[in-house]
């Protein structure tokens, strides 16, 4: 009962507030102890009991109690920073300070004449401009501060009393970091207590730094870095280092398992993942706000990192950024990748108990602090891509976008997953650990197949491909993209991530299709470069794709003879059936994977949030040799201080990516019927023949690869829905398709398969696939072409994008509050399914 008049009291205070039309004194203390007193104990009262129409109503008839509240709080605040908030009162006091501004702050940003009003000067301070910070300032160094308060924030070893006083001023923060890990080796004890009270004022800080969304998606209004986390990530923020090292450390420390009892977090309260969710996002935003306007590269080819360009040209100073940058000791490191790698694979954990393990939430955010950890600092990407430890990354990447495909209100977390490949592809290292076998049997409805995880990765494309949502086909030149950069290093690919592959080509080289888009055609250049890759440079050991390739013949056949008149056209357009071509005859439901739940599609009502358009991949990505004299240093050469006195890698020596050196025309032997040794490894005189140099910014080369390209249409309509392909279109890009290799192959192969055929009377294909394994094309083949990898390059779009996705997700997350629900957002639109 007397929490119910406490909470009535409460609430006759903001009516009493909202009410008045004259401003109340800030000297009327007994009027605002009501708001931080007592009266409610949880951020949920605070919510419920100061309606978002009384907010604003506030803000628009009595903007000065409005603006003397806020003071107020952030007065209490920084004199409970001061004095350490010693008694339990005060913390309460502090609390319900920390509530009332999480409230009312999304209602100021969401008004422009408000959106300053915490940077400006202090009332009653007018006189001493120049020496009051503003109110921003004050806000986030009380929060920084509280932070690491003995007994609120952190625990103290040091005894109470007089004689033991803790000033907050001089205060060494790095003692007091929550979780060893990074920087530091002590773990102190875990409290429930603590980790409420961090996470109730880290919310704050994100509240504080949420201005961003109401901010319109235009280019030009995100140039200028947010104000907030612009102070909180600056030298000005003595806490600066212990924070980072905090967040980092609790996120990558936190085992959702604990001490692994089934049905353990339903039996108990896990204070510690509420923390590490808030953490983790903060975490992101501070990386987000990059003070350098220039597009950073991840490839080092256009500048740098985000890092690397601020030291240069002296615009970044966000501490976080730059201590995230500097972190290089291989223990640190592999202490982060085993956090990410655990929480990411957690939803992936089978028991033979349903829902008897703590399932986490927050993967999403975890991508996406992935990926800047991998854009900002380069030694950390080195370090995950120089051992199969990046499969770890791989596998619940896949998972999450075979089970998101067909979800429309999930295309944010297919976009982040697909990014995150797309950077890995363009190293080697990554291509070449896709060669290890895949074991680990997750539950998804793909077909059930033995094979390496870089089968794994083609089957969850094509599953993508041809069952995902509409609204992800801008995503399948990015996927074969991501083919295309591995191919070279693939050896061993299964006969059902072949199939998927050919039908793929069979699918996109319908005539119907390729005449319905101006870049559609794009498809088929993708998949015909995987072919020829894969026949150039790891012809051993692919029999099946050959096998494949041989009884798909057809469907290249046709390609090649792809009709261009203006009635053939018309003719193909009127046929326009389902979306893909079917599946071939022969190829039957497979089976998929034991206990595998197909995709289900958004639940009636599930919120969503718009997202930036996504760039085309071709200002995405720039091409480059992967062994190029005229290249930039390689991650690892950036990684490593000392120079390797074998120097770089001979530019074709490439087949064998796992021993570094292999043969550019034994992959291509000549068949016989005789069985034939494998091919030895090509003389140096001969690599030099066969890999003409050529910078990566060569447009103009006329190899076969690059003259084989398409260029970007010319006949584009004018708008959306005035598509027409014109015979002068469709012959553009006809007579670059690249099939001589693929075409001379067959006129090799086929004959002698059909002849062992005859002469055997086989009709298993397994005795083919014997042969095709024993056999060479030496000399045979057109001359293997340059190897061109498609590395990301980030751009304003993207980076627009990665803005806009984040705090969706932000938005979307924090529902426990609903901090910013039912407020004025312009970064991006809610939308429910």
């Amino acid at each position: 009962m007397g929490n119910t008049d406490t909470k009535l009291n409460f609430r006759k205070a903001v009516i009493q507030l909202t009410t008045k039309t004259q401003p109340i004194e800030a000297n009327d203390e007994a009027f605002w102890e009501q708001f931080w007193s007592e009266s409610v104990t949880c951020v949920q009262d605070v919510f419920t009991l100061i309606p978002a129409a009384e907010i604003r109503a506030l803000r628009e008839e009595s903007p000065s109690n409005l603006a003397t509240l806020c003071y107020k709080a952030v007065e209490k605040l920084v004199t409970a920073a001061e004095t350490g908030c010693p008694s339990q009162r005060e913390q309460q006091t502090v609390l319900n300070c920390v509530r009332l501004l999480s409230r009312i702050l999304p209602y100021i940003f969401e008004d422009p004449d408000w959106r300053g009003f915490f940077w400006s000067t202090l009332p009653g301070q007018e006189e001493d401009e120049g020496e009051s910070p503003p109110l921003a300032q004050s806000l986030i160094t009380a929060v920084c501060d509280l932070l690491f308060c003995p007994e609120f924030t952190v625990a103290t070893s040091r005894k109470s009393g007089p004689d033991n006083p803790e000033d907050m001023g001089t205060i060494d923060s790095c003692e007091y970091i929550w979780e060893a890990g990074v920087g530091f080796a002590h773990s102190p004890p875990h409290n429930t207590f603590h980790d409420q009270n961090r996470m109730e004022l880290l919310k704050l800080l994100l509240t504080c730094f949420s201005e961003t969304m109401y901010l319109p998606p235009v280019a030009d209004a995100h140039v200028v870095p947010n104000q907030w986390i612009q102070f909180f990530t600056s030298t000005e923020n003595r806490h600066a280092l212990p924070l980072f090292t905090s967040l980092l450390n609790c996120l990558c420390s936190y085992d959702p398992v604990g001490y692994g009892v089934p049905y353990n977090h339903l039996m108990f309260t896990d204070s510690r993942e509420p923390l590490v969710e808030v953490a983790l996002q903060v975490l992101c935003v501070t990386m987000e706000n990059d003070l350098s306007n220039q597009p950073v590269s991840i490839d080092g080819t256009s500048g740098g990192t985000a890092m690397e360009q601020g030291a240069e040209g002296g615009a970044t100073d966000n501490l976080f950024l730059n201590y995230l940058s500097r972190i290089h000791r291989e223990e640190d490191f592999a202490f982060i990748l085993k956090g990410i790698t655990r929480l990411l694979n957690n939803p992936l954990q089978q028991t033979y108990l349903p829902g008897s393990c703590k399932r986490i939430q927050f993967y999403q955010e975890l991508l996406v602090l992935f990926w800047k950890m991998c854009d900002i600092n380069k030694k950390f990407m080195f370090f995950v891509l120089k051992s199969s430890d990046v499969l770890d990354i791989l596998v619940p990447i896949l998972y999450n976008l075979n089970d998101a495909r067909a979800d429309q209100s999930r295309v944010g977390l297919m976009h982040i997953g697909v990014f995150i490949l797309l950077l890995l592809s363009g190293e080697r290292n990554f291509g070449v650990r896709l060669n290890k076998p895949y074991s680990v049997r997750v539950p998804m409805d793909i077909p059930v197949f033995t094979g390496t995880h870089a089968d794994f990765l083609i089957i969850v494309f094509h599953k993508i491909i041809t069952t995902g949502h509409q609204r992800l086909q801008p995503l399948f030149d990015c996927l074969l993209t991501i083919v295309v950069n591995v191919s070279p290093y693939l050896k061993t690919l299964s006969m059902v991530a072949s199939t998927k592959l050919l039908h793929l080509l069979e699918a996109f080289s319908t005539p119907w299709f390729l005449y319905a888009s101006a870049t559609n055609h794009h498809l088929v250049f993708f998949l015909l470069e995987v072919f020829n890759n894969i026949i150039q440079y790891q012809f051993d050991g692919n029999a099946n794709l050959v096998y494949t390739i041989i009884r798909k013949r057809n469907v290249f056949h046709q390609l090649a003879n792809i009709p261009i008149d203006h009635s053939a056209i018309a003719k193909a357009m009127t046929k326009r059936g389902k979306k893909f071509a079917a599946p071939p005859q022969d190829t039957r439901d497979p089976q998929t994977m034991e206990g595998a739940l197909p995709a289900l599609e958004a639940e009636p009502g599930t919120l969503k949030v718009s997202l930036a358009a996504t760039p085309r991949i071709d200002n995405m990505t720039e091409k480059s040799a992967p062994d190029d004299n005229h290249r930039q240093p390689t991650m690892k050469e950036v990684a490593e201080s000392s120079s390797s006195p074998q120097g770089v890698q001979p530019p074709n020596e490439i087949q064998d990516p796992e021993k570094g050196s292999a043969s550019a025309e034994g992959a291509v032997a000549a068949l016989s019927n005789s069985p034939v040794k494998e091919s030895t490894n090509l003389q140096p005189q001969q690599a030099k023949a066969v890999s003409p140099p050529q910078t990566p910014k060569q447009t103009g080369s006329k190899s076969p690869t690059e003259s084989s390209r398409p260029a970007l249409p010319r006949f584009v309509a004018s708008g959306p829905g005035q598509w027409v392909a014109t015979p002068e279109w469709v012959q553009s890009w006809k007579q670059k398709l690249p099939l001589q290799t693929i075409m001379r192959m067959l006129q090799v192969l086929v004959p002698q398969v059909e002849k062992i055929c005859i002469d055997k009377g086989l009709t298993d294909e397994t005795e083919i696939l014997k042969f095709l394994q024993h056999g060479t094309l030496v000399g045979l083949l057109p001359v293997p072409h340059p190897i061109l990898i498609r590395k990301y390059q980030a751009n304003s779009g993207t980076t627009m994008w990665f803005r806009t996705y984040l705090w969706g997700v932000i938005y979307l997350r924090n529902v426990d509050p609903p901090i910013w629900y039912d407020t004025n957002v312009k970064l991006f639109e809610i939308q429910r399914v």
